[in-house]
């Protein structure tokens, strides 16, 4: 059976957060994946807020991808790519209503990284396990 993989593409806008999250419920109760779903959403909802709103340049769109590791106990990875080459930083005090996201996201990611991207900017990716 192939593993599990979906990706796509959406605009640089707030609206897209919404129906990113909307996909990854759907893709992952499709999948019957046995991980925490609401977790998964949380943390799809976060890296593409932060993308939409950090990672804008004219011309790109934010990318998400999702996998499911079968030999890694149904693990799940979601990528979330944009054109910005600067990495995120986790504020350990966050300010305000903003610099939380990725600390919510290290909460409750088994890990948390970013690398970057062979043709522009960076991606940022979380793995959850399935506990």
């Amino acid at each position: 059976m192939p593993t599990p993989d979906w990706s796509m593409s959406y605009p640089m806008t707030p609206r897209s957060v919404r129906l990113a999250r909307l996909h990854i419920r759907r893709r992952l109760t499709l999948w019957n994946w046995p991980g925490d779903i609401d977790d998964a959403v949380l943390v799809t909802s976060e890296l593409v807020a932060n993308a939409v709103r950090h990672g804008r340049l004219p011309g790109h769109e934010v990318w998400l991808r999702v996998a499911v590791d079968e030999e890694e106990k149904s693990a799940l990875t979601i990528d979330v790519s944009d054109p910005v080459s600067e990495f995120p930083v986790v504020s350990q005090s966050p300010s305000g209503e903003s610099g939380r996201g990725l600390l919510v996201v290290r909460g409750v990611s088994e890990s948390l990284d970013w690398f970057p991207r062979s043709d522009v900017g960076k991606t940022v990716r979380a793995r959850l396990a399935t506990n």
